[in-house]
């Protein structure tokens, strides 16, 4: 199986749309989206790699992207071109659902229409990230060196510190961002935040 990660390119962002639906809850439950298939897209996936392109890596099986690695160098920047460049027109597109409406679909349109707000206190971790790699490319390393490609990217950009977050039953995940030297920087009730200083 040829591997390999090249920068992303505009050919890509179908895929990668599709990588990002195929990958959510673990590729469950695909089919509530069926009516809505690039909202999971639009939302984590298509700011990135319109507005800040050179921190997106494609992760390449026999030349087809089979996983990505994107994010911002400043979330709270990134946050404020979002509000202005890219979420207007698609909350006109995909209307906030009753409040009754407690389905999966529901709650991420209710996230689109919150956009994406960084955290408080994060200052020394002013970069995050999304990272997603489909199962026939799990196994083998590839996570690990889509993490450095990102950060050796930003450490290029005099980028100080990046942060993530990921589920608390998600422990393989926790455990590997460790093993990266990503520490807990704050606790949520179902997730955690992790950071690592880049300077």
């Amino acid at each position: 199986m040829d591997l390999r990660i090249r920068k992303y390119h505009p050919s890509d962002i179908t895929t990668l749309y599709k990588i990002c639906l195929l990958t959510s809850n673990k590729g469950n439950d695909v089919k509530e989206f069926k009516e809505y298939p690039d909202l999971l897209g639009h939302l984590f996936v298509g700011p990135y790699v319109t507005l800040e392109p050179e921190l997106c890596f494609v992760l390449l099986k026999d030349y087809e992207p089979c996983g990505y690695i994107l994010g911002t160098k400043n979330s709270n920047e990134f946050h404020n071109q979002c509000e202005t460049k890219w979420f207007p027109p698609l909350r006109k597109r995909y209307m906030l659902p009753e409040q009754t409406d407690k389905t999966r679909l529901a709650n991420i349109k209710r996230v689109l229409h919150k956009g994406h707000k960084p955290k408080d206190n994060f200052k020394l971790f002013p970069a995050h990230l999304h990272i997603d790699i489909l199962p026939i490319a799990q196994g083998k390393g590839m996570g690990k060196k889509l993490m450095l490609e990102f950060m050796n990217e930003l450490k290029r950009h005099d980028v100080q510190g990046l942060h993530l977050e990921v589920g608390k039953a998600n422990t393989n995940a926790i455990d590997f961002y460790k093993h990266l030297g990503f520490d807990i920087i704050k606790e949520y009730e179902f997730s955690i935040a992790m950071g690592i200083r880049l300077k």
